[in-house]
């Protein structure tokens, strides 16, 4: 039997982390928690310690930390602070990361654990929006592997198991289409949080949820897929299919297509990435053809749903343009849930944010770190908000 790998879960109290425990649990002979951490649902990470009996937790502030110490008797180490998240992520005792964590605050663990050959199980898709180029190089320097959770991302790295990279024609991202697939963008001055909120399909955070009703998570997935899969923006389209049965395909040259289905189940693809390239069995739901009838699908409305192009600007500029994008609409969002700005202010200030901050090419991670800085002053400036 193989050695039990040992997995440092970023972000375990979010969607993607209990999910990822879940499957874990599934696997005890196969899987070893042993660092866990959250930003501020301290109870849930004290129960999920408990449960699952990690050797060390993160949380993100000292108080918080020191008094789950407290709570936990001593029993587990506990840390705080980002300085910690990249500790754990690099630590000899760690086999595989996955990385749930929102936003730009995943990209420092996911270098540390790169830099260090681990395998990274990647959910925070920003991680490559903002620094592609750079993790690319030294995943391939330091011999490490990324594998993406997302459903779209998994379900293309699936169909390209077994083919030659050569004969792949284009990639093709599916979307559920949001919550506001079918309504009038003369309305989007009037939605709200809870609105926007609504996911037809999907359970997730709420900042990816809001992503989805712009249609941004598809335009970063779109940069995500380009260094993943190593295509041009040309070849990287996005189709709207509102059941979310098939997660992704992908055409090659001589025409044919091979698409990756099944239910809407976020544990899937985080299963995938843990036993890739292996399957292995699941109690999971099953697809029942004849009850779900028929698939649609729909182009994607890009004057209704900007952000799209806006990410397929940034991706085909390059440089730090895409960090620009990243950092203008982690701030929007903020902004938005904050009921500081109208829903369709959102993709006004990151075309804004993308005009008025110059892309640098081949940036390090201190000029992407010092990019990602910028465009939020700049907005703040710009606007007169505070997130």
């Amino acid at each position: 039997m193989a050695e039990r790998r040992n997995i440092c879960i970023l972000g375990s109290t979010g969607s993607i982390g209990q999910n990822s425990l879940e499957v874990i649990a599934n696997f005890p002979e196969m899987f070893r928690v042993v660092s866990l951490s959250a930003n501020k649902n301290a109870e849930l990470l004290r129960q999920q310690a408990v449960l699952h009996n990690p050797a060390s937790i993160v949380l993100s502030d000292r108080e918080s930390a020191l008094n789950l110490r407290s709570a936990l008797n001593g029993s587990v180490e506990v840390l705080w602070g980002e300085s910690a998240l990249e500790e754990i992520a690099g630590r000899d005792n760690v086999d595989i990361i996955i990385n749930s964590l929102v936003g730009s605050a995943g990209l420092r663990p996911t270098i540390t654990a790169v830099k260090r050959g681990k395998t990274v199980a990647l959910a925070n898709k920003e991680s490559l929006v903002i620094a592609g180029e750079l993790i690319t190089h030294l995943a391939l320097q330091h011999k490490a592997t990324v594998i993406p959770i997302d459903s779209e991302h998994s379900a293309i790295l699936q169909c390209l198991v077994g083919e030659d990279p050569d004969t792949v024609a284009r990639l093709i991202l599916t979307a559920s289409g949001g919550p506001f697939l079918n309504a009038d963008k003369k309305k989007f001055p009037d939605v709200t949080p809870e609105d926007a909120l609504t996911h037809p399909t999907w359970k997730m955070g709420r900042k990816i949820t809001i992503d989805s009703a712009t249609l941004m998570n598809k335009g970063l997935e779109v940069i995500e897929a380009h260094w993943l899969f190593h295509l041009p923006p040309e070849k990287i389209e996005v189709l709207i299919h509102p059941q979310s049965i098939i997660h992704s395909m992908v055409e090659f040259k001589d025409g044919s297509v091979k698409a990756q289905m099944s239910i809407p189940d976020m544990k899937l693809p985080i299963q995938y990435a843990l036993t890739y390239p292996n399957r292995h069995p699941s109690q999971y739901r099953r697809i029942d053809f004849a009850e779900l009838g028929q698939m649609t699908f729909l182009q994607p409305d890009r004057a209704k749903f900007e952000c799209l192009d806006l990410a397929y600007r940034a991706l085909k500029q390059g440089g730090t343009a895409p960090a620009i994008l990243n950092a203008a609409n982690e701030v929007a969002v903020e902004l938005f849930l904050a009921r500081k700005i109208s829903f369709d202010m959102i993709p006004r200030i990151i075309e804004y944010a993308l005009e008025k901050i110059p892309a640098v090419s081949a940036p390090t991670l201190d000029g992407i770190i010092e990019t990602n800085t910028a465009a939020r002053r700049v907005i703040t400036n710009k606007y007169g908000l505070t997130t």
